[in-house]
């Protein structure tokens, strides 16, 4: 039997016990049992599904303490930021539980005996991510959405928090059998193997990813060489442009510089909406302020030893050819031109960690082409003034085009978890840039239309009648 280890991140020891990867006749018996519940879980009153959410809420509140140690120790991101994650886990389940009890169906009201209905797709694959290992794991937002559309999940766990997944994945199992759900309605898996075995199975229905490039690439390439291809919505790389006018940075330069440092070194800077690129007017005067602001960082602790290990060689992708701006135990920053960037496309590649560039441009042309010229994200950030109100509206048109979310004179650090927001963005980004992974909207990644025409009411699923 192969084990899975935790890492203390703090001293880079394995923490035990060890959990057992799954085998493929593990994976391919729960795909059945998750099969044999999509009927019965789709054909629960949308009351009843809503408490399932809410039952498991509950139960991670109730488990919160022992859960947030266990994740403390193999993640090394504290008790306090972990603290806050988890109440934004159960938040999360509580609001798509709300939107699951009011969202059954769409009516033609133009058409007479026409019902058009959002049905569940069937079971759901989830593939955890290593940095949130909460709000994006095991009971994260891709679980919640699914389960709130009425659909089954298998979450594929991030090996690195194994521990912490497994007691997770068994207060969810306890929740969720106290509350009535179905059998099959939850399971997870462990190992490489296993999460390649999970999306070939033939039970699932859809995917929800969140990860690096090339590991979202590989499943989503998979999803659609099935026999019956699946969506497959990944969260991959996103490098979050944040763009300068010379009169915000005459107004507040140093502010901007100082809070600039503050977002890309949140979190050791591994958050998928760290910002790792940012456009600022030839001359700005502020290398000093920058330089204080990264010395002043503390030294990070990075998820895993593989992560450190691709922080450390993008850090070397960064700094070949460019000029070092700061640098210090915490993080790193290093400058380009914006001529010297068009053609260094590698600066465009996500550095997952506590490092940035600086683009420096030379005219209001420049800073347009570079806005035009960035790759799909998740985030694009303006930080203008009144007078550039011509200026900040082209700027807005095209960063449009290219981000999911567009923020003014703020930071895109964090994700507020509501109705109004949309997680997601062109590739690579996402691979589906039409949906998102965070809000109540997310649901919809997991639901199919069907029309339903001239059917009588008692024929009708009954989330629909």
């Amino acid at each position: 039997m192969t084990l899975l280890y935790g890492v203390d991140p703090r001293t880079g020891e394995r923490l035990e016990p060890g959990v057992p990867e799954t085998t493929a006749d593990e994976v391919a018996a729960f795909g059945v049992a998750a099969a044999d519940a999509a009927r019965p879980l789709a054909e629960l009153p949308l009351p009843e599904r809503a408490a399932l959410l809410e039952a498991v809420a509950d139960a991670l509140e109730a488990s919160a303490d022992e859960l947030v140690r266990l994740a403390d120790a193999e993640t090394a991101l504290g008790r306090t930021r972990l603290s806050g994650e988890m109440e934004r886990t159960t938040g999360q389940l509580r609001l798509l539980a709300g939107e699951a009890r009011s969202d059954g169906f769409q009516r033609d009201t133009d058409e007479p005996g026409f019902v058009r209905a959002l049905l569940p797709i069937g079971p759901v694959a989830v593939y955890a991510a290593s940095n949130f290992p909460f709000a994006f794991s095991v009971a994260g937002g891709d679980t919640a959405s699914a389960w709130a559309a009425g659909c089954p999940v298998i979450v594929k766990a991030h090996p690195g928090h194994p521990r912490t997944s497994v007691r997770t994945a068994e207060v969810i199992a306890g929740a969720l059998a106290e509350a009535g759900a179905p059998g099959g309605t939850f399971a997870i898996v462990h190992g490489l193997e296993a999460g390649l075995a999970l999306i070939e199975d033939p039970h699932i229905k859809a995917a929800g990813f969140t990860g690096s490039v090339r590991g979202g690439r590989a499943l989503f390439d998979a999803a659609v060489s099935r026999p019956d291809p699946i969506p497959f919505y990944g969260e991959l790389g996103s490098i979050n442009p944040v763009f300068v006018t010379p009169s915000a940075v005459a107004a507040r330069g140093e502010e901007i510089a100082r809070g600039y440092v503050g977002s890309f070194t949140l979190g050791s800077g591994q958050f998928c909406t760290k910002p790792g690129l940012l456009f600022l007017p030839d001359g700005h005067g502020l290398d000093a302020v920058l330089a204080e602001a990264v010395a002043s960082v503390e030294a990070p602790s990075l998820l895993t030893p593989r992560i450190a290990d691709a922080f450390r060689t993008g850090v070397e992708r960064l700094t070949a050819g460019t000029r070092t701006v700061a640098e210090s135990a915490g993080a790193h920053l290093v400058a380009v031109t914006a001529g010297d960037f068009a053609g260094r496309p590698e600066l465009t590649e996500e550095c997952f960690g506590p490092a940035s560039v600086i683009v420096e441009y030379a005219s209001e042309e420049e800073l347009r082409a570079a806005a035009a010229a960035v790759p799909g994200s998740l985030t694009a950030t303006l930080h203008a003034e009144p007078s550039d109100a011509d200026l900040a509206r082209g700027l807005v048109a095209e960063l449009s085009r290219h981000a999911g979310r567009v923020v003014y004179n703020g930071w895109p650090t964090g994700v507020a978890v509501n109705r109004a927001m949309h997680h997601g963005g062109p590739w690579p980004a996402t691979t589906g840039p039409l949906h998102t992974s965070v809000g109540t909207a997310a649901i919809r990644r997991f639901q199919i239309p069907v029309t339903f025409q001239g059917l009588p009411g008692e024929l009708l699923p009954p989330s629909v009648g």
